[in-house]
């Protein structure tokens, strides 16, 4: 998702223009877009016309229109966001009050007014916006004097680093030049993990190699950590994952991701987190109901004797107009 314009007020009100550019964004816009909000898109229209001998023709053109949010309905297939309310700003082909139906697509910006902007839609913007803070896996690839530095998302792979770093080859007698070459490369794969990966979001690190490359480079990243005192490192060791890949090129990470072992240890990131939330509700209703509860009204009496560890509220009511 693009930010292209933000003007909000003291209050929390005012505008925010945005442009979806996958089909990931396009289900952060549903989730921004209420009932009551103010929308602004291009849009195609089907205009009548009379000419000077009175015959009255059709034709189909675009503008731009602003409507006040009356319904919305997300088409899971084709992608798209069909948004319908009432024109409330003058335009000369669509009369003040009418209804029109706004058809929002990727690649094409639209602009949201919101009387007040909440931190939960606020943060879904940043979220959308900043992929770095959603991409839940990192993973770096590499062989000697070469390493990639990725983040993985539910809906694409970014290089965040490359280092190419020249390592002289080992010879009789001079093997101080290569250890030399090689922990500067060490050092350098270690300065972009702590620049790109954020841990607190992050919940798996793969570290893959040929050989023992990948193991010479952990122990390396750990006694640095405990030299430098690299808290984020020592407190995520848990979080490494040591995989085989055949080389340190970009490639080489659908080699990694879909290594069985791998695939038991990304169980836990953001898709399988909400399943695993939803199924250990289930389990305590079959084997302890009393500790499990649906529905408002009981919820709302949990609420009120503060005994909620966990509450999950489905897309639909979250998004209700009067939740």
């Amino acid at each position: 998702m693009k930010l292209g314009f933000r003007n909000l007020d003291k209050d929390g009100g005012g505008s925010i223009t945005l442009t979806p550019e996958d089909p990931e964004d396009m289900w952060h816009a549903y989730n921004l877009v209420a009932e009551g909000d103010s929308l602004k898109a291009s849009t195609i229209r089907k205009v009548q016309t009379e000419s000077a001998t009175g015959s009255v023709g059709s034709n189909r053109v675009r503008t731009v229109l602003t409507i006040q949010v009356e319904g919305i309905d997300f088409d899971h297939q084709a992608c798209v966001l069909r948004v319908k309310g009432r024109n409330i700003v003058e335009n000369q082909y669509v009369k003040m009050g009418a209804y029109h139906t706004l058809d929002l697509e990727s690649n094409r910006k639209f602009t949201l007014t919101k009387p007040h902007w909440d931190s939960i839609a606020l943060d879904r913007i940043e979220l959308a916006c900043d992929p770095t803070q959603h991409a839940d896996v990192a993973a770096v690839v590499m062989h000697e004097g070469l390493a990639h530095v990725c983040l993985v998302t539910s809906s694409m792979t970014m290089v965040r680093a490359k280092i190419d770093t020249h390592i002289p080859r080992k010879r009789k007698g001079m093997c101080g030049s290569h250890e030399k070459g090689l922990q500067r490369f060490f050092d350098n794969v270690l300065q972009a993990i702590l620049r790109h990966i954020n841990f607190d979001v992050v919940k798996c690190v793969l570290l893959g190699s040929p050989g023992f490359v990948k193991d010479q480079f952990y122990e390396y990243m750990m006694q640095e950590a405990l030299k430098l005192d690299y808290k984020v490192l020592t407190e995520n060791k848990s979080k490494f994952v040591l995989v085989h890949s055949s080389n340190g090129f970009k490639n080489a990470l659908k080699e990694v991701l879909s290594d069985p072992f791998v695939t038991s240890k990304l169980s836990d990131t953001k898709a399988a987190g909400e399943v695993k939330a939803l199924e250990a509700f289930y389990s305590i209703l079959q084997n302890e109901p009393s500790k499990a509860f649906y529905g408002i009204k009981h919820v709302e009496k949990a609420n009120e004797a503060q005994a909620i560890e966990i509450i999950l509220i489905s897309d639909n009511l979250f998004r209700c107009y009067y939740f």
